[in-house]
């Protein structure tokens, strides 16, 4: 078989397995809309100093919080798995090339991003006064932000995989993940958060990511709370970018076929 035969075979059966994993399922695609409905209840004013609702500024977030969760929580604790329960050694013993793996794995967490954020935005427009936007910049900048986010949050999922020890509780992914969504400025928006606490989250993409989703499904006039007064596309590309390649260093240097504990 080609390479690319080998590929399209890999991802089929990722996304078999990730369809029959039905606790992952609902935590991907139902936790995100939970939220999103929930924050849609409990809010319902307006951001200061804005007329964006806060029911806009929460899908814009959580449509980021669903891009991340299906790349790093989904994939660093599947993987790890199938490292420790010997998966990841037998195939190392077929004829599988290494690289139709990853590109398996890649596709499958595109493929559910992209209904992942088509979910969230079906429940964003109907419910949550989210608006699509007519401009055709906008949704290249959408393109561009969704596959450097989607890119981002797989490297990170396979780098942090690596650093899982065998009987490691999945809390060491979920919470740090979650604490993260609270103070990247999707519950809350960025600017109500204490100085370092923006500091602080300005070391991750999730506050990136989120800022890029922004720039795309909020008004320009919501710039002027942005901290720095703008959308800064091109610092979300750089950061993210840089992340894209941390990740990627840290999996080629932990990730171990064999499942041997270094």
């Amino acid at each position: 078989m080609s390479m690319s035969a080998i590929v399209v075979e890999r991802s089929r059966l990722e996304l078999r397995q990730f369809a029959r994993q039905r606790g992952q399922m609902a935590v991907t695609f139902g936790m995100p809309v939970l939220l999103l409905v929930l924050l849609g209840v409990i809010g319902g004013g307006t951001v200061e100093g804005t007329n964006v609702s806060e029911s806009r500024l929460h899908a814009a977030g959580m449509i980021a919080v669903g891009i991340v969760s299906a790349g790093f929580q989904g994939l660093a604790l599947s993987v790890a798995a199938e490292r420790h329960d010997g998966t990841l050694k037998r195939l190392r013993g077929t004829p599988m090339p290494p690289a139709a793996y990853l590109l398996g794995k890649v596709v499958q967490v595109f493929l559910v991003s992209l209904i992942q954020v088509a979910v969230l935005l079906v429940v964003g427009v109907a419910w949550l006064d989210l608006t699509l936007p007519h401009d055709p910049s906008r949704w290249l900048t959408f393109a561009w932000v969704f596959v450097l986010g989607v890119t981002v949050a797989t490297l990170l999922g396979l780098a942090a995989s690596g650093l899982m020890r065998r009987g490691a509780n999945g809390a060491l992914i979920i919470l740090p993940f979650t604490a993260l969504q609270f103070v990247s400025g999707v519950f809350v928006p960025f600017d109500e958060l204490p100085d370092g606490v923006q500091r602080f989250a300005a070391l991750f993409p999730l506050k990136w990511l989120t800022q890029g989703m922004r720039s795309v499904f909020l008004p320009d006039d919501f710039r002027a709370v942005e901290p720095a007064g703008a959308w800064e596309l091109g610092r979300v590309a750089l950061v993210l970018a840089a992340w894209g390649v941390i990740a990627l260093v840290v999996w080629i240097r932990t990730f171990d076929w064999s499942g041997n504990e270094r």
